[in-house]
């Protein structure tokens, strides 16, 4: 019995072991700058900035630890900042208005709907 214990123990560590590496999806620069760039083209009118392509863009930010910042910029002057999870992959979005020097929450999207999937 103290056999079947011993191994029930090791095999619940293996497979904790296991799956903690095999949900590691580190994210990177390049894929949070793809996906928001994405989810941007997607979900705003870029017809506007046709003839002046410099009233609207996606850039990378800031970097910390645990998070990548890409910026949107719309051709209102309002900025659209994307916090990246590099665990997770989860973006939180939050719109400022210089004008008016307003911040609000926008939302969440996850980043890996926006990312095209090569197989």
């Amino acid at each position: 019995m103290k056999h079947i214990a011993s191994l029930f123990i090791l095999t619940a560590l293996l497979f904790c072991s296991c799956g903690a590496n095999s949900t590691k999806s580190e994210i990177t620069a390049e894929m949070a700058f793809e996906g928001v760039s994405n989810y941007c083209h997607s979900e705003y009118d870029w017809s506007i900035a046709k003839d002046n392509p410099d009233i609207m863009y996606v850039q990378m930010g800031e970097e910390t630890d645990s998070a990548y910042q890409v910026i949107f910029r719309s051709y209102t002057g309002a900025f659209v900042n994307f916090y990246v999870d590099k665990a997770s992959g989860t973006t939180r979005m939050e719109e400022y208005v210089p004008t008016l020097d307003v911040k609000s929450d926008a939302g969440k999207i996850n980043l890996f709907d926006y990312l095209e999937r090569k197989e």
